[in-house]
């Protein structure tokens, strides 16, 4: 099963597991809702979809790695007690409560989620002292005599034994009290998340050309070599980061993220073919409209491989204004939901309603960001929002339409900020179909662009609100799925990193 498959099978599980009766209890009883087990390889995604479940099921996340922890603490610690039992006392031994129990009692206090997952993540790579501790945690949810809370449902993940020497086979008796779910790498499910989560495209790109490079491990006389998602993912942000600051990312710093010493040569050759590329071609006149005759020059001599590679960079030159138009209608929305709600309690006084709104809005907020519903541009867009709206001075008007006219100012400047960014963008977006018009026309380069244009949600988004009558022409013109596998499949056969492109650097 691939890793978007598992994620929405659990959240079936979650929504089954949580759903009540009339009564207010849980339909499927604590004792009957089984354990989820995953297996997987390491780095496949595993803890990150825990995050994204929490988030878009909105309720709490637990995560531990049970390696770090010793019987005591996972237990909790001994103490002895006196208890009379037929007319004789006696000491009795008790255990102070389980760190990983207290930590689920503590989520709820700070967020005032009452349900949510408990998530062990490498629980078959436990030591020989803990393992029958795990082994009593699926099969009967407790922690020494600590029971996990009802409405917290348990996810556990650990990797098959071929990836690490420290895994313990569960028995029969384990498994039959778990759902079990093997989990496989698959580039196309986190391509589609590398899109949506800002992924480098240089290494996009690459994968695509190379998607056996995505996920490997091997072993030989040197040792173990691997690639790993979590590696790629890792990576991107490193080479977002240098970028900026303008350090060169080279094969040492690759191999770094990449251990695979075949794989980091060739994404090292392919890393300085990209950089080249963007500083031949000018990316961001292209997209102003204003391309170099260099540009169409270095476009109508390449090679199939370079003009895909430039499709790219002018996707992410353009990901870069969707992002800020995906932002900016964030904040649109929420402060619209904001006034709307100001609008329906206002009665005769004006004064208080406003402010009362906006502490309502803070603690909403607080909340939100304590029980990590929120990602860090959410985050962003909820402060600068609650920044403006204090920043609002309302005053004594005991006339509702002045009051309401008074909330509304900051709206129009921020209503008229999106306008300008989509405006940007759609300029853009026209911009570089016009370039690919000029320079390849509709042929399979185009194809690449129109497809690419589809994976990410903030320009799918973007798309929906403002329609590019060119996009809409070429989605419906050309054979999308067929001819770019055609095309990749083309791609893969090449050597297209090869000895002779890195000389012409």
């Amino acid at each position: 099963m691939n890793i978007k498959k598992a994620k929405d099978e659990i959240k079936n599980t979650v929504r089954a597991y949580l759903k009540k009766d009339a009564d207010g209890e849980y339909v499927i009883p604590s004792i009957r809702q089984r354990p989820i087990l995953l297996i997987g390889p390491p780095g496949v995604g595993k803890t990150q979809i825990m995050e994204q479940i929490a988030k878009e099921c909105r309720i709490g996340l637990v995560s531990y790695t049970i390696t770090h922890h010793t019987r005591q603490s996972a237990v909790g610690l001994p103490f002895i007690v006196k208890e009379e039992f037929g007319g004789k006392e006696y000491s009795v031994t008790e255990y102070t409560m389980s760190e990983i129990i207290a930590s689920v009692h503590r989520k709820i206090k700070e967020s005032g989620i009452s349900e949510g997952i408990l998530f062990i993540d490498e629980i078959n790579c436990v030591s020989e002292t803990l393992a029958p501790t795990m082994l009593q945690f699926l099969q009967c949810k407790t922690f020494g005599n600590q029971e996990v809370p009802k409405g917290w449902i348990i996810v556990a993940a650990g990797n098959p034994s071929e990836y690490n020497k420290s895994v313990r086979e569960f028995d029969m008796v384990t498994l039959d009290r778990v759902r079990k779910i093997d989990i496989e790498a698959d580039f196309n499910i986190w391509k589609e998340y590398a899109a949506n989560n800002h992924i480098n495209r240089a290494i996009i790109n690459y994968l695509e050309l190379r998607p056996n490079n995505f996920y490997k491990v091997e072993a030989d006389i040197d040792g173990m070599q691997f690639v790993t998602a979590r590696g790629w993912e890792d990576l991107s942000n490193l080479y977002d980061v240098y970028n900026d600051i303008g350090i060169k990312v080279d094969e040492d710093i690759i191999a770094e993220f990449i251990q695979h010493d075949d794989t980091a040569k060739d994404v090292a050759a392919y890393f300085a073919l990209y950089e080249k590329y963007k500083n031949d071609y000018g990316i961001q006149e292209i997209l102003a409209g204003n391309p170099s005759k260099q540009a169409y020059k270095n476009i109508f001599d390449a090679s199939f491989d370079e003009r895909v590679s430039v499709i790219n960079l002018l996707i992410s030159g353009l990901e870069v204004s969707f992002h800020r138009v995906w932002l900016n209608k964030f904040v649109t929305d929420i402060w619209y939901d904001f006034l709307k709600d100001y609008k329906s309690r206002l009665k005769e006084d004006t004064s208080s309603v406003f402010n009362t709104l906006v502490e309502e809005k803070k603690c909403s907020f607080e909340m939100d960001k304590k029980a990590g519903f929120l990602n860090k541009d959410e985050i962003k867009a909820n402060e600068y929002l609650i920044s403006k709206l204090s920043e609002t001075q309302m005053g004594q008007e005991k006339d509702i339409d002045a009051a309401f006219e008074k909330a509304l100012s900051g709206f129009e400047s921020q209503r008229k900020t999106l306008e300008e960014s989509e405006d940007i963008a759609s300029e853009q977006l026209e911009n570089a179909f016009s370039f690919i018009e000029e320079t390849l026309g509709a042929g399979q380069e185009m194809v690449v662009f129109v497809t690419e244009l589809t994976l990410n949600s903030e320009t799918a988004m973007f798309l929906a609100d403002n329609p590019s009558e060119k996009y809409l022409k070429y989605n419906s013109e050309l054979l999308i799925g067929t001819k770019k596998e055609e095309i990749l499949s083309k791609l893969r056969k090449d050597e297209i990193y090869g000895s002779e492109h890195i000389r012409d650097l």
